[in-house]
């Protein structure tokens, strides 16, 4: 059997996307909360808070759409679209650990999960049969 049709592999995959729905549903509900991921603070002053409070709600959504895209790739596509899907779910997570990186904060929290998940994607991408 081709790595690519592993069943541990798509659950694993269904896995981070039940974590990633987690965040952007986090993130909906509690953004000061989710801001504690990137190990940033929320601004005291209202106007601050509430145009950091919106971007958390972008941040949020974004989430769930790739939690969601996820799911969908598993249920209705195959192991290569569930992979390439989670390839780029990796890319997000890379991207994201950049920016904190930039603020010289939070990097691991993103660093720490973006491998495994690229390493999944490439599997079930079919790259490594």
């Amino acid at each position: 059997m081709p790595l690519s049709e592993n069943t541990a592999l798509r659950l694993a995959g269904n896995a981070f996307g039940t974590i990633i729905l987690g965040f952007g549903i986090n993130a909906l509900i509690r953004p000061d909360h989710a801001l504690t991921f990137f190990e940033w603070t929320p601004p005291t002053v209202t106007a601050d808070r509430q145009l950091v409070n919106s971007l958390m709600y972008v941040y949020g959504v974004r989430d769930i759409y790739m939690g969601l895209s996820v799911y969908v790739a598993s249920i209705f596509g195959t192991p290569k679209s569930l992979g390439w899907t989670l390839l780029a779910f990796s890319a997000v997570a890379f991207a994201d650990g950049a920016i904190c990186w930039s603020w010289e904060h939070g990097k691991w929290g993103h660093w720490s999960y973006a491998p495994i998940v690229a390493l999944i994607g490439t599997a079930l991408s079919g790259l490594l049969d």
